[in-house]
């Protein structure tokens, strides 16, 4: 029989820009699993994309109406048979895809490019995720969670932090560069933080919601801050004594932004778009062939590449939670959702215990 100390609220998400608290019981971890009690749980815009407004996936990538939240961060409560690393009490950061462990990509731990249909799961998508006060994780999907970092830190770490350190380290960030970020969303921010601890110079950021612009000035994030119009590649050329930037970032999905990315590149420059779905034209020879230019193409991270960046983190004395704007109680997820679709926000996290209120 189910007692009531047995029974948690989890956060689901219908599919109609609305959250659902339902009652799930408190999960038991199987052999190589992990029970963690949740600390903070932050919200990724594909959640708001492909999640929260409507169901986009379909089949095994499609969401499962399972306990949202693939961006948690909390402490071990409790340890399934097999384990091998981690113990009770250890804090960890978990990585949002769950691959088959075997597979090529998995190997090189890349398991967001798993390709086995019946073990790739993702948290919050395919299996619960951490929205709820504990979750269910596998012991090789976890990344340590070093002393100097927060939850919500390690929470951003799981998807957008982890995803911008693997665009910036494919294009190569250093003290040469001048570097355009479109989209300041929080993978934005995130973008022109990380940037300027690898060493950019100069950071120019587009965008047109005056919150996120007003952010990234009031945090130190970017020098130059434009509003979205037809003008901007002339006016990044002009920040960057008629040449455009060594580098550029595209988290906006916008293909207007992808545009200026391309165009407001200098000659060899190189350009990685991380920002999800929408579409992109070009003219390829006075775009990139005629000047030399490179485009990379960067999808979430690995888990070794995780496990860097944790470390560089507390080298560099930086703070991912810096970014969130507003934290809500597990009981207002509805709050946050909503807020987090409005745009007018830096990042959004449910949190609990300790986190909510920090």
């Amino acid at each position: 029989m189910t007692s009531l100390s047995d029974i948690m609220q989890g956060a689901t998400l219908p599919g109609d820009s609305t959250t659902q608290l339902q009652e799930f019981k408190i999960p038991d971890p199987g052999h190589g699993e992990v029970l963690i009690k949740t600390k903070a749980s932050t919200i990724c815009g594909s959640d708001i994309r492909c999640i929260y407004h409507e169901h986009l996936g379909k089949g095994p990538e499609g969401y499962q109406g399972v306990i949202a939240g693939h961006e948690p961060c909390g402490q071990i409560s409790k340890i399934g048979p097999g384990c091998r690393q981690f113990k009770e009490g250890d804090r960890v950061i978990v990585y949002h895809i769950s691959g088959c462990g075997v597979c090529n990509d998995c190997r090189r731990g890349y398991m967001i490019s798993c390709t086995n249909e019946t073990y790739r799961r993702a948290y919050g998508w395919q299996r619960d995720g951490g929205m709820a006060p504990y979750m269910i994780a596998e012991e090789k999907d976890l990344i340590a969670l070093p002393d100097e970092l927060s939850y919500v830190d390690g929470a951003q770490v799981a998807c957008g932090f982890g995803t911008v350190y693997e665009g910036l380290e494919k294009i190569g960030i250093s003290g040469n560069d001048a570097v355009l970020v479109t989209g300041l969303g929080p993978v934005g921010l995130a973008t022109a933080m990380l940037s300027r601890c690898l060493g950019a110079k100069k950071i120019i950021g587009i965008d047109v919601i005056q919150e996120r612009m007003d952010l990234a000035i009031e945090l130190g994030l970017c020098d130059h801050v434009l509003n979205a119009g037809p003008n901007n590649v002339d006016d990044v050329k002009k920040l960057t004594g008629g040449h455009g930037v060594e580098k550029a970032v595209d988290c906006s999905a916008n293909d207007k932004a992808r545009a200026t990315v391309v165009q407001a590149t200098r000659r060899w420059g190189k350009i990685v778009l991380i920002g999800e779905g929408g579409s992109m034209a070009l003219n390829p020879s006075p775009d990139m062939i005629h000047d030399q230019k490179t485009i990379y193409g960067s999808w979430v991270t690995s888990t070794w590449k995780m496990e860097e960046l944790v470390e560089r983190l507390v080298r560099w004395n930086i703070h991912p939670a810096d970014l969130v704007t507003h934290r809500f109680s597990l009981n207002d997820a509805g709050g946050a959702y909503a807020l987090m679709a409005s745009g007018k926000c830096g990042k959004v996290a449910v949190c609990f215990d300790e986190e909510l209120n920090a």
